[in-house]
């Protein structure tokens, strides 16, 4: 198996207020026409997923136990510190909570965490390790 992730979808609880917040709060583009689910095609080659809680659970075959954390965070990595702030103050105006405010961190980075209108927690950090391409491509420094 490659080591690669090619898609992330989030279950969410009313679609249409998820799609709001991605696409007018935070300026998302959808790339599909289908209205039961939304599919956004990041600038890493990546692409994101919105689909119904239930329908998720049910395809998947698991029990939706209703957890508010699943053990799981998504990270959106800034390529500058200042950035960071930026994405909060532009997600909380989304409509987004702010978990945690962006602060300086012991690994030498600066960040936050936020929850869409779902739960789902992302981190916005700045790592000054970890170079951002022009495509969004995060490169870990060791790496090569």
């Amino acid at each position: 198996m490659e080591q690669r992730i090619s898609l992330i979808t989030l279950g969410v609880a009313d679609l249409e207020r998820s799609r709001r917040f991605y696409e007018d709060g935070l300026g998302w583009t959808k790339g599909n026409p289908e209205p039961e689910v939304a599919f956004y095609q990041l600038t890493n080659g990546l692409v994101l997923a919105l689909w119904g809680r239930d329908d998720l659970a049910g395809d998947a075959r698991v029990a939706d136990t209703g957890a508010t954390f699943s053990g799981i965070t998504i990270a959106f990595n800034t390529r500058t510190h200042d950035e960071v702030d930026q994405v909060l103050a532009e997600v909380e105006a989304a409509g987004g909570t702010i978990l945690k405010p962006a602060a300086e961190q012991d690994w030498g980075g600066y960040s936050g965490y936020f929850a869409d209108p779902d739960g789902h927690p992302w981190e916005v950090a700045f790592n000054p390790f970890w170079p951002i391409d022009e495509s969004g491509r995060v490169r870990l420094s060791d790496a090569g």
